[in-house]
């Protein structure tokens, strides 16, 4: 099937520099009123100087800024292609040489990079075949970094565009024989570097682009099922669900409880209050059950805590049990565990045991030791900037994973005024919120009334105040005015 793009991935495969200026503006001029807008053709300029010959310059075919001269340096976002001897042309987007003006607002946001890196690695996951297809920088605007040089050597055919133009290089897709792929990338770069422009596909792309966008922002943030989790459990035994407020890790972790472990198990919740002796155990006031005057007072007795219980009802057991602790992150782990932090072992090379201080009675009394059939899911909030998991040793023993908005989940129970607000806020913190603060988008539980009357209610009652409390505690504070002008859209619906 023709597409649009068809005659620039044969450039990019035909190995050859003959009429390298005159394909590569019939490449350009082929993408509007076609694929975009006719008057999107006044963002781009091309520059493709023939080379041939020249032992120094590097040949390159780049759609620049139009506010750039005709020769020489120039500067800001550009899309290239570099043709090599041998090779595929590299597929990459450029700073100019001259600097990053006049796109600086464009390359210093975060959801530029965001976005690169998601395609970079839907790439990779979808056409590398188990290597390295496609790279991209953390902060493209960083040009005093060079290229790593893992990907310089893998890539070696590069070797001349890397040398010279190594530090302005921040997205990188190296072809391989699937000219399918070629069309993939192409598709996913010069869709975003138009939108940049102000300019999205004609209304005929509009499904084929939403469809590539859906597929590397699944990358962005990536869908977690309970099958996942599951498997992650079996295999790691302790994991934490994270993510913001709504993305239902408490929910998720109940079904995981009452479907996959068949209820077998409990849940407890942690705050800041919780203690080793709560969770291990320790000594606890007990009623004197004596009479006369001996029996007026309390004596303390060993009292075994969340996890000897847990234990305790595992060992007895020939099927998977699951302890569940909700809100996990709201107390100190590291003080919680104790010495009992050499147990959270996966697949240790054998039994690990710990003395315990008092006679909890069996089946540990004095050593215990955590069952194989026993698991950990431990939820944590990571909206909750009061008390976090930060111990190294706690994080290596726990297995990560993430939750994040979901906009299937808001599509499918959602009303219209719903879907748009999860859009439009989702849309914010993507293009704007530094790597700490996306973490804070707000789940798809805020928006899942389907009564546009009651959405109305709830977006104002739920979602605004804590939009408002992030605005308090200053963790939006570099996209503030975003945000605020996002909440008086809410206050006027």
């Amino acid at each position: 099937m023709a597409s649009i793009f068809d005659p620039l991935v044969e450039i990019i495969h035909s190995r050859t520099l003959d009429s390298w200026k005159e394909r590569n503006e019939k490449a350009l001029a082929c993408l509007f009123g076609s694929r975009y807008p006719k008057r999107a053709e006044k963002t781009v300029a091309i520059r493709a100087p023939d080379m041939r010959g020249s032992d120094s310059g590097v040949p390159y075919a780049a759609y620049i800024h139009p506010s750039n001269a005709d020769a020489g340096a120039y500067g800001g976002m550009s899309f290239v292609v570099f043709p090599v001897e041998n090779q595929p042309c590299l597929v990459a987007m450029v700073i100019g040489t001259q600097g990053l003006a006049p796109d600086e607002a464009i390359l210093g946001r975060p959801g530029h990079a965001r976005k690169m890196q998601a395609i970079s690695t839907w790439l990779n996951h979808r056409f590398g075949a188990g290597e390295q297809v496609a790279w991209a920088r953390q902060d493209p605007t960083r040009i005093d970094i060079d290229v790593p040089e893992s990907i310089q050597r893998a890539w070696s055919p590069y070797e001349r565009v890397f040398k010279r133009y190594g530090r302005v290089l921040y997205a990188m897709y190296r072809p391989t024989e699937d000219r399918a792929a070629t069309a993939a990338a192409l598709t996913a770069m010069l869709d975003v570097m138009f939108e940049e422009r102000g300019h999205t596909p004609l209304k005929e792309f509009q499904e084929e682009s939403g469809d590539t966008q859906s597929a590397w922002f699944s990358h962005l943030m990536p869908a977690t099922s309970d099958g996942k989790a599951v498997e992650l459990l079996q295999h790691r035994r302790f994991v934490v669900l994270q993510g913001p407020p709504g993305t239902g890790k408490t929910r998720m972790a109940r079904q995981i409880l009452a479907n996959q472990y068949g209820g077998f198990g409990r849940s407890v919740q942690f705050h800041p209050g919780t203690t080793y002796e709560n969770f291990v155990g320790g000594l606890a006031p007990l009623q004197d059950g004596g009479s006369g005057e001996a029996g007026l007072g309390f004596r303390f007795a060993p009292k075994p805590g969340f996890l000897l219980e847990a234990a305790a009802e595992a060992a007895g057991a020939a099927k998977p049990y699951l302890l569940h602790i909700d809100e996990i992150n709201r107390a100190d782990l590291g003080k919680i565990l104790g010495e009992a932090i050499y147990l959270f072992e996966a697949n240790p090379e054998s039994r690990r045991e710990i003395d315990l201080p008092y006679d909890f009675g069996p089946p540990f009394h004095r050593q215990l030791y955590l069952p194989g059939n026993l698991h950990v899911l431990g939820t944590m909030n990571s909206a909750d900037r009061s008390i976090a998991i930060v111990d190294v040793a706690v994080r290596r023993r726990f297995a990560f994973l993430s939750l994040w908005p979901n906009l299937e989940v808001v599509m499918k129970h959602g009303c219209t005024l719903t879907q748009r607000a999860f859009k439009e806020l989702v849309s914010i913190f993507v293009e704007h919120a530094p790597d700490e603060a996306l973490a804070l988008v707000p789940g798809h539980s805020y928006f899942l009334e389907s009564d546009e009357a009651r959405a109305r209610v709830d977006l104002r009652t739920s979602l605004a105040p804590l939009l408002g409390e992030y605005l308090a505690q200053g963790y939006v504070s570099g996209f503030a005015e975003s945000i605020r002008g996002y909440m008086q859209w809410l206050e006027s619906l």
